[in-house]
């Protein structure tokens, strides 16, 4: 009789026990079904990928956490160690077959060789929700849209997202002659909750001169409100206001949904990875602090254009659903029921895109799955988009409209118009509409 082989997992992977599997699949089904309320639509990509293709894009520690090998064919190959650079490969390779913007979501499991601690393993679910093709703060909100939407249908709500601008630090190292160091600052900057500010001004030091540590130091400091930063940014990196106006434009789309209060602008978030090209965020769940960040991300305007000449700017985050699972163990958890996208708001002028998510937040409550375009574009174009991906109905909402106070539904199957609908029915007449 053969020698018993004794079962045993490799260090950092673990098995799923029904009850843990259960718990897991309860919370994709939830996370799947607020995405594509946004009308947002799944990808899957595969988990070996040419290891040129991976390389040198999340930073250099993130290489040496790469599983490589060469294959049968003695192809140098590697596993996926995020979602993220796979799909910016995906996009140059299936461009054409897209519209733009194009909303992706994308659950599924990646492998780092790093240290396992509580939360943290070497094989990992993650789950990504990304908005390529625009380059509209329209899109960024929709993505933090989408991270405080997600959790509130998780039933969490002791949350903060903190957000920041890579840019704006950028140009704080620039000022001080030392932007080509800004990768190693910035992770650096990154391990600030981990090992406390003290530890990271010393290591700081060995990379730049006492006075841009001081200044480093000092942007990073948090604010006690959202103007304060702001007065602060002006006054370090000597801006003027229309410097800031797309992180004010930001502001003003949370505050307009009235969930301002979640959000916290914090200069320390700055990201490890080397691919994010402006606003940056990560949250942190007031009851579980010791776990650190369950879903950051950022804008990425350049990663894609590593595989294509093409420019395809993208924004999008990533929940760790381990982190989630680790903290909400013993949750019990409901299903709602199951949408898909059914009424797009067109985008007549940007200036109103505060009034639109507004809107489209209010017809989400109502229980009506709904998209902003982000754009102002031809309604030719927008009308397209729409139809390509299936939706039945658009509000078009205009300054007439809003002086008025009333919105047009059009069914974009029967080309109908249905006009002067009073803002405060629009929920309950599409509802009907669908009905």
């Amino acid at each position: 009789m053969a020698e018993t082989i004794k079962p045993r997992l490799l260090k950092g992977f673990r098995d799923f026990l029904p009850e843990d599997e259960l718990t897991r699949r309860r919370l994709i089904g939830i996370l799947e079904r607020t995405f594509k309320s946004f009308g947002f639509l799944p990808i899957d990509t595969p988990i070996l990928e040419y290891t040129e293709i991976l390389l040198g894009k999340g930073g250099g520690e993130t290489d040496k956490q790469i599983y490589r090998f060469l294959d049968h064919g003695q192809r140098d190959v590697s596993l996926r160690y995020d979602l993220t650079v796979p799909f910016a490969r995906f996009m140059a390779q299936h461009r054409n077959e897209l519209y733009m913007p194009f909303r992706r979501y994308h659950i599924a499991k990646v492998w780092r060789g790093e240290n396992p601690q509580k939360g943290r393993f070497r094989e990992f679910m993650q789950c990504d929700f990304d908005i390529v093709g625009s380059d509209s703060p329209s899109a960024d909100f929709e993505i933090l849209m989408l991270m405080y939407t997600s959790f509130k249908a998780l039933g969490i709500e002791k949350f903060n997202i903190h957000i920041s601008d890579r840019s704006l630090f950028n140009r704080l190292l620039l000022l001080h002659g030392i932007g080509e160091k800004s990768l190693e600052i910035m992770r650096n900057v990154d391990k600030l909750r981990k090992i406390g500010s003290e530890n990271v001004r010393e290591n700081l030091l060995t990379i730049a001169g006492e006075n841009s540590v001081v200044a480093i130091m000092n942007f990073v400091s948090p604010e006690k409100s959202f103007s304060s930063s702001m007065e602060k940014i002006k006054k370090l990196l000597k801006l003027e206001s229309g410097d800031l106006l797309r992180i004010e434009e930001l502001w003003k789309m949370l505050e307009e949904c009235g969930i301002e209060e979640y959000f916290v602008f914090d200069t320390s978030i700055t990201r490890g990875l080397d691919y994010y090209t402006g606003i940056v965020f990560e949250t942190f769940l007031e009851n579980s602090p010791e776990i650190g960040s369950v879903c950051s991300g950022g804008r990425y305007d350049d990663l894609a254009s590593l595989y294509s000449k093409h420019r395809m700017p993208g924004v999008g985050s990533s929940i760790g659903l381990d982190r989630l699972i680790a903290a909400l163990k013993k949750e019990e958890i409901d299903l709602p029921e199951e949408k898909i996208p059914q009424v797009i708001v067109l985008n007549m002028d940007r200036s109103l895109l505060p009034f639109y998510h507004r809107l489209a937040m209010t017809l989400r409550e109502a229980g009506i799955s709904v998209e902003v375009f982000p754009e102002k574009k031809k309604l030719a174009n927008q009308f397209s988009y729409a139809e390509k991906k299936g939706i039945p109905f658009a509000v078009i909402c205009g300054e007439d409209e809003i002086a008025r106070d009333v919105i047009t539904i059009k069914n974009l199957i029967s080309r109908e118009n249905i006009a002067n609908i009073p803002k405060n029915s629009a929920a309950d007449r599409i509802l009907e509409l669908l009905r």
